[in-house]
């Protein structure tokens, strides 16, 4: 194979693998988290947590035989999601950041019949810490998404922000 032909393998590889991990990375997470909802109602930064994304990847890999959406019970907050095709970790937190249409701040409640825990603990002003994983479902072509918060945030009569 003469040196073109090798760097165009190269590419194709490089551009396949960027595509693949696109809006899955650490920064994505964090950003999504950071830039598109915490910023938007004047929390700080989260930082990115070793400790809870092994704790994420772990649990993800328990569900990945069923991708059913259960909670691990842990010792931190924590958001699930699931989706099909190209679900990423971008598109599950831009989910539950999609919340925040039904969060009433001035009430601090959820309107009636509808979820808005997910979009709390994203912008929970104690949670500092984020590790999140997402694996590919064998029982389907489905995509488990987990983020794990530090300290955990949704008390009940505290508002998150």
């Amino acid at each position: 194979m003469g040196s073109s032909s090798y760097a165009l393998v190269c590419f194709f590889t490089l551009a396949i693998f960027h595509i693949t991990n696109a809006q899955n990375s650490q920064q994505n997470y964090l950003d999504a988290h950071n830039v598109d909802a915490r910023a938007l109602v004047g929390v700080g930064n989260m930082v990115w947590n070793a400790t809870l994304a092994t704790y994420a990847q772990n649990y993800a890999n328990q569900r990945m035989g069923d991708c059913n959406l259960v909670h691990s019970n842990g010792p931190y907050g924590e958001n699930l999601a699931k989706g099909s095709g190209t679900f990423t970790g971008t598109a599950a937190v831009n989910l539950w950041v999609g919340e925040k249409t039904y969060y009433n701040y001035a009430t601090n409640t959820c309107a009636s019949g509808q979820v808005c825990g997910h979009y709390t603990q994203v912008v929970w002003r104690n949670s500092n810490q984020l590790g999140c994983a997402r694996v590919q479902c064998t029982n389907s072509n489905w995509w488990f998404v987990i983020c794990s918060y530090y300290p955990r945030g949704n008390y009940i009569g505290q508002s998150p922000y």
